[in-house]
């Protein structure tokens, strides 16, 4: 039996209460996903890598051909 009276839930709650519930959607699907791809993520470099390889890369050669500080401590 529907009532005639007056609406008691805002607009303000029921948008409030849209986004919660479209927020939880997007979060279990992100979850969702997680669980079915692990190793994706483990088997693709970043994008932070180069063409060089780790024992390559000119920082690393730079870094290693640096002599020692006073008393032989390292920079």
């Amino acid at each position: 039996m529907a009532s005639s009276g007056k609406k008691k839930t805002t607009m303000a709650k029921l948008m409030r209460e849209s986004r919660l519930r479209e927020r939880r959607l997007d979060k279990q699907a992100r979850k969702d996903a997680r669980k079915r791809n692990p190793a994706h993520l483990e088997e693709e470099p970043g994008d932070t890598l180069d063409e060089f390889t780790p024992a390559e890369s000119p920082d690393l050669v730079a870094a290693q051909s640096v002599p020692a500080g006073p008393l032989g401590i390292d920079r």
